[in-house]
């Protein structure tokens, strides 16, 4: 798909000025008690939430009246060539129990490709974004993965693996631990913020909505990294796990992964 630079130069602005409407709403609720409701699917979700999808979609509007927006409080609406995926509070758990680990996720997919993303934890303190072509930026400065080429030498982070550790995959996950240099699960924004900036190697879930990880998987992409699902394709809507990481240690567990399909 060629490249139409100065639309998603556009698109990426619009997208950093949404996240900066949502991060005024969620600051604001932050520091007030919120009243938590459960979703048919047993998920919290709060008046913060909805207002922020609201804020989001204000300025998503505004710009560009013709696009689609599939939003995680608001659902689906429009058609096109352009959808933007939008999760207002990724992370609503950690935000009505006062934990930092929350954060906006905005994403375009044009023509079924991710080509635009941004990824704001306004209580954390990190806003990073990119654009297909353009790199990956952390609040401004441009930001590469590390060079890690052996295993025994990575660190990971494992996320949301409730589904993996049910099958063949969790053998291959405790071999592929211990073939590590260290362990972590920083979980939602942040382990994809440290990859994309140098600070870990490899991130794993098995448990995601495409909603959750599509500004990410920009982000990662753009930052040098591979992102892919735990069988090697490439994100989609139905997209539901994650394997992540410097291209050299996601080769590596992808293999492994592989050895148990």
């Amino acid at each position: 798909m060629s490249i139409d630079v100065a639309f998603l130069e556009r698109a990426l602005a619009t997208a950093r000025e949404a996240a900066g409407a949502a991060a005024e709403v969620l600051r604001h609720y932050w520091r007030r008690e919120v009243q938590v409701e459960l979703k048919a699917d047993a998920t919290p979700v709060t008046v913060a939430d909805r207002e922020a999808e609201t804020a989001i979609r204000s300025v998503l509007r505004a710009a560009f009246p013709d696009h689609a927006i599939h939003g995680e409080e608001l659902g689906r609406d429009g058609t096109g060539d352009c959808l933007w995926l939008v999760d207002p509070l990724d992370g609503t758990k950690s935000f009505v129990r006062r934990t930092p680990f929350f954060s906006t996720q905005i994403a375009l997919m044009q023509r079924g490709a991710l080509v635009a993303g941004v990824s704001c934890a306004p209580v954390y303190g990190e806003t990073m974004w990119a654009r297909a072509g353009g790199g990956a930026f952390l609040d401004g400065e441009r930001v590469r993965v590390a060079e890690t080429r052996e295993l025994a030498q990575a660190s990971l982070s494992i996320g949301n693996v409730k589904t993996l550790t049910a099958g063949p995959r969790w053998q291959a996950l405790g071999a592929l631990i211990r073939a590590s240099n260290r362990i972590r699960g920083y979980g939602d924004f942040c382990h994809y913020h440290l990859l994309a900036r140098g600070g870990l190697d490899l991130v794993i879930e098995s448990d995601v909505n495409i909603l959750d990880i599509a500004a990410l998987a920009v982000i990662v992409r753009e930052a040098g990294g591979t992102f892919t699902d735990l069988d090697g394709g490439a994100p989609t809507l139905d997209t539901t796990s994650v394997l992540a990481g410097v291209p050299a240690i996601h080769a590596e567990a992808l293999r492994r992964f592989a050895r148990t399909t």
